[in-house]
C-alpha cells in the first residue's frame, strides 16, 4: 500500500507534469471507488505545503480541528463531495487501507516522498548551535554584535516595519558616526554576539574597508592554524594500538547493577566510549555534562570496560576529598565483581602507599584512583589501558605536562561539568571527541540563586530554614587566615547550629574526620575553603553561603553551587559580596551569569561564557586572543571551521551569500506569541541555523509544545527559513515575488547549469521565461511561502 503510493513521488519530481498526472489518476480513482481518504501531518509547514498539492490535484483539502474528531460528518462531508480529502493534524507511522470500512489513511510524505534523514551531527556541533542560540538569546540593547559583512555594531532592539504591505520584524544595529542597519529576521545568520577577553572594541563604518581588512588578516590566520589541525590530526591517525576485547554478557550484568534509568544522553556518552575502545586508535574524549547529571556512571562503565579487557585504570582528580568520594563510589558500585581498587591520596598511611604501588607494578590493582600522585616518578603499571582525568582544569602545569605524556600513549577520558576554554575548544576544533550530556536526572530541581551582602539575619534564616528540614549547609570561606572568625560569627548568629571548619592546610586526619563528620550528618554547617568544589557528595546539604563570592572564577562558582540540589530538594546558593567595596565590571557581571543560569544544565552555557570571558586560550600553542577579539568568538571559529573544510578538501557553504528574499508575506514571531524579547532572539537564531526538514520539525514541535499552536506568521518565516537554505545551496542571490510570479537572480557561483534553465523555459514557455538582465521568472498563482518551496525543490533536483 504504502510503496504503491510513495513510488509517485520517488520516479518524478513532485509538480512535474507526469507526477501530477500519476497522483491525480490513482487520487481520483481511490475517491470514485468510493474510498475516503485521510492524510496525516504533524506539522503545520507540511499541511501548507499539502493544501498547495492538492490544488494542484484538483481536490480540496480540508484541515481537521486538532483537539477533536468528528469521523461521521467528516465521512458524510466526503461521501457527498468527491472533491474533499480531511488533513489531520497526527503522526502516522505507516499508511493503511481499511477495504471493509472504505477509508484510506495516508502520510504527507507519501506526497512529496520521504526526507532523507540530513548526517548526523556531532556533539561539538550541537554545542555550537546551542551556544550561538543562547548567547545570541542574552543580547541587550547597548551590547556589541558582529555582522558578518559591515563589522561591529551595537544591538538597538528588534523593529517592527511595513514592506510591500507585509509586516516583519527588523534587528536594529547602530553603526559608526550613528548610522543604522534594519536587519531582517530570516538574516539574523549574518549576526552574531560579539565576545572576546573583555576588549573595548570600536564601531566599524558601515560601507567602510576596515572591516574587510580585519578579516582578511584574521583568514590569513586561521588557514595557518588549520593546516597545524590537519597536521595533528593526520599525526593522531597514526596512533594504533590492538581493541578492547569485551565479554557482552558480563557488560550487561554490569549495566543491570545501576539502580538507576539512564538518560538518553548518558546511554549516547557509553555507547561513544564502546565504539572508540573497539576501535584501533586510541581515545581521546571529552565527557561535558552538568554537575550531578551521571558523569561518574559514564565513567565506571568506562572503567569495566577496560578491566573486561585485561587492562588497569588510572583514575585521576585534583583533590583529596574527590579521590576520597570516587573511591568510596567506585567500590560500592564493583560491589560483588572480582576487581580490585585502590587510592592513593594523603589520607593513605605511607606503608599502605608503598604496597599499593607495588602491586600496581605487579597488575594486582586493576583500577587505582588517585590526586597528582599517580603522576609521580615511582608509579609504574603492568598495563595501564584508560586513564580517567576529572576536572583536569584544576591541575597545575606541570601535571598538565605530564598527562599530556601519559595520553599519547593510553586511550584518554576526561570528565568536565565546566570544561576550561582550552580543552573546549579543543573539542570544537575536533582535537578531542566530544560527548555531551545534557540531560537531568528525573526530579531534580534546579537551585534557587541570591546575590546579597553578609548580612546576620539572612544567614540566621537560611540556615534555620535548611535545619529544619533536616538539611546541613556549606559556608565557603576561601581565606584560611580569617576562617576560624569567621566559624565563631557563625556560631553567634546560630548558637544552637554545630559548626566545624575544614580547610586544605589541617592535618589529614583531621581533615578526614571533618569531611566523615560532615557526610554522616554529625555537623550542621561546614565552614570551608574550596576544597569541596569537587567530588563532595552529600544529598542532604542543600544550602550554600559564597563568602566574596567575586574572587571565585565562573566555573569555579558554578563548581561549588553544585554541591547542593544533588537530590529532589530544593536547594538555595547565595552569591555574598564583600560589606564594604565596589566591585569592577567584570566581577559584577560574573556574578550577574551565575546568578541568571540556575537551570539544569546551565554548565555548557557557563562554560561558553568562561570562555567569551577570559579568552580562548591556545589550541596549538599559538596565541590567538587577538584576532578573536578584532571579530569575536562565533566568526573566528565559523572562519577556522570554514578554512579547516576548505583545507580537508571538503565543500564549503559561502558565509558571504545570503539572499535578499521578499515574497511581501509577513513572517515574524508576532509579540503576543512569545512575549519575552529573549526568547524570540533565540528561536530566530535557531531558525537561521537550520539545515534540513528534521531541524524545522524540531524547532515546530518545540514552539508548539511550550506556546500552543503556531501562528501562520511564524509559520511563514519558518517557510521563508527553508527557502533562505534552498537559495544557499542553488545560488540565488534575489528571490522576489510579483502579483503572480516569482523572480530569480543566480550568482556566477550557481550549481544550475544555464543551459538546464534555458531547456527548462523552451519546453514549458508558458511557466518560465528567462528575462534579458537574466532573471527566472515562474509563474505560480498564488504567492505563498509553500509554492515557492516546491518550486526551489523542483530546480534543485535538476541540479
Amino acid at each position: 500500500m504504502t510503496q504503491d503510493f510513495t513510488n509517485l513521488s520517488l520516479t518524478n519530481p513532485v509538480g512535474s507534469e507526469l507526477w501530477l498526472q500519476a497522483a491525480t489518476n490513482k487520487l481520483h480513482r481511490w475517491r470514485d471507488d468510493g474510498y475516503r481518504i485521510f492524510v496525516s501531518s504533524k506539522n503545520q509547514s507540511h499541511i501548507d505545503r499539502l493544501s498547495l498539492i492538492f490544488e494542484k490535484l484538483e481536490l480540496k483539502a480540508v484541515r481537521c480541528a486538532q483537539d477533536e474528531y468528528r469521523w461521521d460528518s467528516w465521512l458524510q462531508e466526503q461521501d457527498s463531495n468527491k472533491h474533499v480529502i480531511h488533513v489531520i493534524s497526527r503522526y502516522l507511522s505507516d499508511s493503511l487501507r481499511l477495504d471493509e470500512d472504505r477509508i484510506i489513511f495516508l502520510r504527507d510524505e507519501d506526497f512529496y516522498g520521504k526526507k532523507q534523514r540530513s548526517r548526523e551531527s556531532s556533539a561539538a556541533q550541537d554545542f555550537q548551535k546551542q551556544a550561538k542560540r543562547l548567547s545570541f538569546g542574552d543580547l541587550k540593547p547597548g551590547d556589541l554584535v558582529v555582522h558578518v559583512k559591515h563589522g561591529v555594531g551595537q544591538y538597538e532592539g528588534l523593529k517592527i516595519m511595513n514592506i510591500g504591505g507585509a509586516e516583519s520584524e527588523f534587528i536594529q544595529v547602530g553603526f559608526k558616526d550613528k548610522d543604522k542597519l534594519y536587519l531582517p529576521v530570516y538574516r539574523v545568520g549574518q549576526l552574531q554576539k560579539f565576545s572576546g577577553a573583555g576588549a573595548t572594541t570600536i564601531l566599524d563604518k558601515l560601507g567602510g574597508t576596515a572591516w574587510e581588512k580585519t578579516k582578511a588578516k584574521v583568514k590569513s590566520h586561521v588557514r595557518d592554524i588549520a593546516a597545524d589541525l590537519l597536521a595533528l590530526y593526520a599525526k593522531r591517525a597514526e596512533m594504533h594500538r590492538p581493541p578492547f576485547a569485551f565479554k557482552e554478557n558480563e557488560i550487561a550484568l554490569f549495566e543491570n547493577g545501576f539502580p538507576y534509568e539512564e538518560t538518553d544522553d548518558q546511554m549516547r556518552a557509553i555507547n561513544d566510549i564502546l565504539r572508540d575502545l573497539k576501535s584501533t586508535k586510541p581515545m581521546d574524549r571529552l565527557i561535558c555534562g552538568d554537575v550531578g547529571f551521571g558523569k561518574t556512571e559514564v565513567a565506571m562503565r568506562a572503567a569495566f570496560f577496560a578491566v573486561q579487557a585485561r587492562k588497569q585504570v588510572a583514575v585521576l582528580a585534583p583533590t583529596t576529598v574527590l579521590t576520597f568520594q570516587h573511591f568510596e563510589t567506585f567500590k560500592k558500585r564493583f560491589e560483588g565483581w572480582p576487581v580490585d581498587i585502590r587510592v592513593l591520596n594523603r589520607f593513605v598511611t605511607p606503608a599502605e602507599t608503598k604496597k599499593t604501588i607495588q602491586d600496581l607494578k605487579d597488575g594486582k590493582v586493576d583500577i587505582i584512583v588517585g590526586t597528582h600522585k599517580l603522576l609521580g616518578s615511582t608509579i609504574g603499571y603492568k598495563e595501564l589501558g584508560l586513564l580517567i582525568i576529572d576536572e583536569e582544569q584544576k591541575f597545575g602545569v606541570t601535571h598538565k605536562e605530564k598527562l599530556k605524556k601519559m595520553k599519547n600513549s593510553v586511550d584518554t577520558l576526561t570528565l568536565s561539568a565546566t570544561p576550561i576554554p582550552r580543552t573546549l575548544n579543543m573539542a570544537l576544533v575536533g582535537i578531542r571527541d566530544l560527548s555531551l550530556i545534557n540531560t537531568a536526572p528525573v526530579d531534580r530541581l534546579p537551585t534557587r540563586t541570591f546575590v546579597t551582602k553578609f548580612d546576620a539575619d539572612t544567614i540566621r534564616k537560611a540556615i534555620t530554614a535548611e535545619i529544619s528540614r533536616g538539611g546541613q549547609v556549606y559556608f565557603i570561606h576561601n581565606r584560611i587566615e580569617s576562617i576560624y572568625g569567621l566559624a565563631d560569627e557563625i556560631r553567634q548568629i546560630i548558637p544552637e547550629a554545630r559548626v566545624r571548619v575544614a580547610h586544605g592546610q589541617m592535618e589529614e586526619h583531621e581533615l578526614e574526620k571533618a569531611m566523615l563528620a560532615f557526610f554522616h550528618h554529625e555537623i550542621d554547617v561546614l565552614i570551608c575553603t574550596a576544597i569541596v568544589e569537587s567530588g563532595m557528595d552529600v544529598p542532604r546539604a542543600n544550602t550554600m553561603f559564597i563568602d566574596s563570592a567575586h574572587m571565585f572564577g565562573l566555573s569555579q562558582l558554578y563548581q561549588l553551587r553544585g554541591r547542593v540540589g544533588r537530590s529532589k530538594t530544593r536547594a538555595y546558593c547565595y552569591l555574598m559580596m564583600p560589606r564594604n567595596r565596589k566591585l569592577d565590571k567584570e566581577q559584577q557581571e560574573r556574578l550577574k551569569i551565575i546568578q541568571e543560569n540556575t537551570a539544569l544544565g546551565s554548565g555548557i552555557k557557563i562554560a561558553q561564557y568562561d570562555l567569551e570571558l577570559r579568552g580562548s586560550g591556545n589550541i596549538l600553542g599559538e596565541e590567538q586572543s587577538g584576532h578573536i577579539n578584532s571579530v569575536g568568538y562565533e566568526l573566528y571559529m565559523d572562519l577556522l571551521n570554514e578554512a579547516l573544510a576548505e583545507a580537508k578538501g571538503e565543500k564549503v557553504e559561502d558565509m558571504e551569500l545570503d539572499p535578499e528574499i521578499n515574497l511581501k508575506i509577513p513572517a515574524l514571531i508576532p509579540d503576543a506569541y512569545i512575549k519575552d524579547i529573549r526568547i524570540r532572539l533565540g528561536y530566530y537564531k535557531a531558525l537561521a541555523e537550520i539545515t534540513s526538514h528534521e531541524d524545522l520539525d524540531r524547532i515546530e514541535e518545540e514552539l508548539r509544545d511550550q506556546f500552543g499552536p503556531i501562528p501562520d506568521q511564524t509559520v511563514n518565516l519558518m517557510g521563508l527559513m527553508l527557502i533562505r537554505r534552498q537559495c544557499k545551496e542553488l545560488g540565488v542571490r534575489d528571490i522576489s515575488a510579483g502579483v503572480s510570479s516569482i523572480s530569480l537572480i543566480f550568482t556566477e557561483k550557481t550549481k544550475l547549469n544555464p543551459a538546464t534553465v534555458i531547456q527548462l523555459a523552451m519546453k514549458e514557455s508558458k511557466k518560465y521565461s528567462i528575462t534579458p538582465d537574466n532573471r527566472l521568472n515562474i509563474k505560480l498563482g498564488t504567492i505563498s511561502w509553500s509554492a515557492v518551496h516546491d518550486e526551489m525543490e523542483r530546480l534543485i533536483s535538476l541540479i
